[in-house]
Formats: structure tokens, C-alpha cells, sequence
């Protein structure tokens, strides 16, 4: 059984529809990377998925439970966490408060909780008191990532992980997602214009058109295809 399985969703905003029977599957200790054109839905099934949008249509199951009709933050108590593109931290709180932040469903994170961020993103132990709006790009990125797995989640959902990041650091935030997973256990699903390099990290992926699924298949594989290449991969 997939970790997560939504099926035939239909959704959008206002009037108009977006997304037109989509169908997504997430197993457990996977990366798989959603990728298209500008336009095609990627970020509406992330946002359908987490119920910051309605499902018109279809259904989202999460650990072998219907989700499709609950809100974000029961979403989050079921252990799948949201990482949005932009406004990811709380600007005026500190890294450390952001953390805490992060883990309030949980109550107060433990020693060892904030012990395990340091590890993995020294920077933000380095910065542990200063104001998260103070921070560059990248580091704000890190924090948002750190604040999601304050919570342990099965799945994390990430929009966009590179995005504003300068290129020597995007290396590095895909060798963190892969890092995630393997240390914690934790499946990603991500939305991705860097398309090439999310999917050399990536179990397996998904190519979206029009609101549809246009391709799916293993990472590789979608990277080896002249018809994904000439379409979305800009060869």
C-alpha cells in the first residue's frame, strides 16, 4: 500500500479548474518529484493534497487513511508536513523559536530534537538566536525543512526547494532531501523547475500537462526519455 494515494483529484480556484483527474502515488522512504510547464498543477496537487485547498473531485489517502476532507493542521497531526516555495519561517522569530514552532503539536521540542538540526544544518546552531527574516535565502530554506521535521512526519511535502537559491547551493539542498530521507526515514514529495537535477535525485516522478498526468515513471527513467527530454527537460 502507497504511502500516499490520491486518486482522480479535481481542483482549482474559484471557477476555474486546475487540475483535471490527477492521480499520485508516494511509498514509504521515497523522493518522488513532480515536474511540467508553468501552469500545469504541480503546486495546486501539493495544496490539494495538504487541504490548504478543497478536493472537487477524487480522493487523497495518507497511511492507509482518507485525508481528502481535512484541514492543514489535521493534516500535519497525521504526520504529513508542508514545506511552501515562499513566507516558509516566521520572519520576526528567532531560528531556535522557529523550531519550536514547528513542533507544537508535539509540545516542546526535546534537547535531542533541536540537537539532531544542529547536526545536520550547523549554520542554524550558529545562528540559533538571530531572527529568521535576517537570514539569506538558503539558510531560511534549511530552517523551513528543519521546522517541518520537528514533528518526525512520514511525508514531507516541498515546494520548490531550490528556488531563489544560488546556484553553488543548489547541490547542496538535493543533497540534503536525499539526506533526509536516508537519515529519517522521511518519504519526499516535490515540486521542482530545476527538473534534471530533482529527478537524478528521485525514486521515481511525475509529469504534469494541462492538469493531467502526462508521464510517470523512475527518476532515470524519465531522464532517459527523448519525449520528456524535448518537452520539459529543454532539449
Amino acid at each position: 500500500m502507497p504511502l500516499l494515494e490520491a486518486r482522480n483529484i479535481v481542483s482549482g480556484y474559484g471557477d476555474a479548474e486546475i487540475l483535471h483527474g490527477v492521480d499520485l502515488d508516494v511509498k514509504r522512504d521515497e523522493i518522488v518529484t513532480i515536474i511540467g510547464p508553468n501552469g500545469a498543477g504541480k503546486s495546486t496537487m501539493m495544496k490539494a493534497t495538504y487541504g490548504l485547498i478543497d478536493c472537487w473531485e477524487g480522493t487523497v489517502r495518507f497511511n492507509g487513511n482518507d485525508i481528502t476532507s481535512l484541514r492543514p493542521n489535521q493534516v500535519t497531526q497525521q504526520g504529513l508536513c508542508y514545506v511552501p516555495q515562499k513566507e516558509n519561517v516566521f520572519p520576526t522569530l528567532s531560528v531556535r523559536e522557529n523550531l519550536e514552532m514547528g513542533a507544537y503539536i508535539d509540545g516542546t521540542p526535546t534537547q535531542s530534537d533541536l540537537q539532531s538540526v544542529w547536526d545536520r544544518f550547523p549554520i542554524l546552531s550558529e545562528r540559533r538566536n538571530q531572527r529568521a527574516g535576517s537570514m539569506s535565502g538558503g539558510q531560511q530554506q534549511m530552517l523551513a525543512l528543519s521546522s517541518a521535521l520537528m514533528i518526525d512526519p512520514d511525508l514531507l511535502l516541498v515546494d520548490e526547494p531550490s528556488a531563489g537559491l544560488a546556484p553553488d547551493l543548489v547541490d547542496n539542498m538535493f543533497d540534503r532531501l536525499v539526506e533526509i530521507r536516508d537519515e529519517t526515514n522521511t518519504a519526499i514529495l516535490m515540486v521542482e523547475q530545476n527538473a534534471r537535477q530533482a529527478l537524478s535525485v528521485s525514486d521515481r516522478g511525475y509529469v504534469l500537462d494541462m492538469g493531467e498526468n502526462e508521464f510517470e515513471g523512475d527518476g532515470t527513467e524519465l531522464l532517459e526519455s527523448d519525449e520528456v527530454a524535448a518537452l520539459y527537460l529543454g532539449e
